[in-house]
């Protein structure tokens, strides 16, 4: 069976290219505000 987690880079290890990176991270902050928004909209509809 493979390995779902896999391990960290080994030191001396060359980084993803600049873009990749950036992009993980602009999709996981809109992710997490999308996700937030829509937490708070459900709330407040429950909340009425």
């Amino acid at each position: 069976m493979p390995a779902i987690i896999e391990p960290p880079p080994e030191p001396g290890a060359p980084l993803p290219p600049l873009w990749k990176r950036l992009a993980w991270f602009a999709g996981l902050s809109l992710a997490g505000a999308f996700s937030t928004a829509a937490i708070a909209y459900g709330l407040r509809l429950l909340l009425r």
